[in-house]
């Protein structure tokens, strides 16, 4: 049998040896950080996280509630000019145009 299929046999034990517990541990806040005062502005208040993330895009919901609006305007009152002109303005024999135009 090969070694790696014992060892995965063995029900609950970790074949690499790797123990994530004892790294979160070893890596774990630090008991006294010096420089902490003076960095925590960088997160509270108008810099918190979600502030920065709103004030990235300023006036972006303003305008997507403004072309909505204009969008519904166009659609429910505004008619189409050129539904049934296209065709008429561009004939086989020049009407619409001026004759010495072209």
């Amino acid at each position: 049998m090969l070694p790696t299929r014992i060892l995965l046999s063995q029900a609950g034990k970790n074949i690499t040896g790797f123990e994530m517990r004892k790294l979160l541990a070893a890596t774990g806040r630090p008991r006294y950080d010096p420089w902490e005062r003076n960095e925590a502005w960088r997160y509270t208040g108008r810099f918190s996280r979600w502030n920065r993330f709103r004030r990235a895009l300023p006036g972006f919901g303003t305008a997507s509630v403004a072309f909505a609006v204009y969008l519904a305007y166009e659609h429910f009152f505004l008619e189409e000019e050129h539904h049934g002109e296209h065709g008429e303005g561009h004939g086989e024999h020049g009407e619409g145009h001026g004759e010495g135009k072209h």
